[in-house]
């Protein structure tokens, strides 16, 4: 077979707001119909959207599709592009140093032995949404606070600076809701922040992931100083935001299905399960992939790719890939078979995949033991959504019990 390149675009991507946790239906129809398809993003320009999930893993898994060149290219999934030296556009060797110094402390292990911290944080946010009384905002008692709590305790961040963390990271995942000179303002003050937490750490070491840094900074000398104020930066707004709107998200998804809320409550077995299941279905990015920029011409699906085009590999819709998931359009927590990639492949494999694993697993099955008749407060259309974000979810989440 011949490769071919479609002349037009065939759609204007992303497909919609984000105002859903369901994926949107035009995944399915291009997966179906066109697996390969030029796209117009709504930021300027065009790329192919790859919706299969072996084509997805194959570009994924291939270093002729580059992270770093999609800066020159300007191939993003906002108005402003990304800024500093993060992990999440470095293309090998620079990404394969940076990552070995970072990923000691995501490690399987280390992770589970904060399980106990991670449960009794969530207790203790808990106890204090069922002292304030129902209904409650699960996002401002749970969802939110959560991931802040232990991404700064596994840093080195005061917890008292949670909001204006808060603030600064909302501002830098921004699509539209701020300006491209207010995403770099804030960009710049975390920065900023990150700096002065880093000359204490050179005035009185610790033993946190920031002190860390400054050893391998000062001592090793493996990483540039912006290297290292990027890595943290990238570690704490990654590290909390993607996981709070999952635990909003996968809350609202089984409150929708109380079948499967009831599964979840009766059945503490399926709980490990569940999460995957959840994570697998569940669309969080209003984009379904990082853009990546060919480095020279490739096929993919019966398509030519050429030098300098861009690609989006849809998460997403390979995880809802007929091919190899049963069913695949339904929240199904006893699901067995499960080789979802949420979590992305290859090297650019997230680095928090077992903690995000771990909190929504402690989040989920508390709320289910301590509130099993747990339901929403209010109208499903009187909810209300985040918009102009790169990750979709709630602004609010009242709940009642």
């Amino acid at each position: 077979m011949t490769a071919v390149e479609p002349a037009e675009p065939a759609a204007t991507y992303p497909f919609g707001p984000g105002t859903q946790v369901d994926p949107e239906p035009e995944y399915g129809r291009f997966r179906r119909e066109q697996p390969v398809a030029k796209v117009k993003l709504a930021f300027g320009g065009e790329a192919w959207l790859v919706t299969r999930y072996a084509d997805v893993k194959a570009v994924l898994n291939d270093s002729r599709f580059s992270r770093a060149a999609t800066v020159e290219a300007k191939t993003w999934i906002s108005q402003s592009g990304p800024e500093g030296a993060s992990l999440v556009i470095m293309d090998p060797p620079e990404h394969t140093r940076i990552r070995t110094l970072v990923a000691k402390a995501f490690t399987a292990r280390r992770i589970e032995a904060l399980r106990p911290r991670i449960q009794q944080i969530t207790d203790e946010m808990l106890d204090g949404m069922e002292r304030a009384g129902q209904p409650a905002d699960l996002i401002a008692h749970l969802s939110l606070p959560l991931p802040v709590a232990v991404i700064c305790e596994l840093l080195g961040v005061p917890f008292d600076d949670h909001q204006k963390l808060r603030t600064w990271s909302e501002t830098i995942m921004s699509s539209t809701a701020f300006s491209a000179e207010e995403t770099g303002a804030a960009y710049g003050q975390l920065a900023g922040y990150l700096a002065g937490l880093i000359a204490q750490r050179r005035e009185r070491p610790t033993e946190d992931l920031l002190g860390a840094l400054v050893v391998a900074r000062d001592e090793q000398d493996k990483l540039s100083e912006q290297e290292m104020i990027s890595v943290a930066l990238t570690i704490l707004v990654a590290g909390h935001d993607t996981t709070a709107s999952h635990i909003g998200n996968s809350t609202y998804a089984l409150l929708r299905r109380p079948d499967q809320w009831a599964l979840l409550r009766d059945d503490p077995a399926l709980l490990e399960r569940g999460v995957e299941e959840l994570l697998r279905y569940l669309a969080l990015g209003v984009s379904s992939g990082l853009p990546r920029v060919a480095t020279e011409d490739i096929e993919l699906g019966g398509v030519l790719i050429k030098a300098g085009d861009s690609v989006i590999p849809s998460i997403t819709a390979a995880n809802l890939d007929e091919d190899v998931f049963d069913a695949p359009d339904r929240i199904d927590l006893t699901r067995e078979h499960n080789p979802h990639i949420a979590f992305g492949h290859g090297i650019h494999h997230c680095l928090g995949a077992q903690l995000a694993r771990v909190e929504l697993q402690v989040a989920l099955s508390t709320l289910a033991r301590r509130f099993p008749d747990l339901r929403l407060a209010v109208p499903e259309e009187e909810l209300s959504w985040k918009t102009g974000l790169l990750m979709r979810g709630f602004r609010e989440l009242p709940v009642t019990w």
